[in-house]
């Protein structure tokens, strides 16, 4: 009875926060550089840092555009992290609520628009979040 009841809880937690994922909006837009996939292996990073902000809830995630993957911003992001050797970058816009009770240095029952979330890769490498904010 006792392992049923720790199941049945564990499935009440993980269906809660499915759910809670399931309302955040993903808009990839249209990309010639990336796909949809690989687009959303960025945005798996994205929702896990955010998953952080306790108090906070994310309203929707965006792709900024193929013009962000530029070699401005891949020399920005190389001077951020000077180890790695990015050659892709990509970036997202977020909108968030920021409750009243949380553990995080944001406003508290405030909206964030426009939350930049700055990720880059090296050849052949995964999605790094280097970067996140106005």
């Amino acid at each position: 009875m006792k392992k049923f009841f720790v199941s049945f809880l564990a499935a009440i937690i993980l269906l809660t926060f499915n759910h809670a994922a399931a309302k955040v909006q993903i808009n990839y837009g249209a990309s010639e550089i990336y796909t949809q996939a690989e687009m959303n292996d960025a945005v798996k990073i994205i929702k896990k840092q955010f998953g952080n902000w306790k108090g906070c809830k994310l309203k929707n995630i965006r792709y900024a555009g193929d013009t962000c993957n530029n070699v401005e911003n891949l020399k920005w992001l190389n001077d951020l992290r000077p180890q790695e050797n990015f050659v892709q970058c990509i970036e997202f816009l977020s909108d968030f609520y920021v409750g009243k009770k949380t553990n995080t240095t944001f406003n508290p029952d405030s909206n964030y628009k426009d939350w930049q979330w700055w990720l880059a890769r090296a050849e052949g490498g995964t999605w790094q979040l280097v970067t996140f904010g106005y």
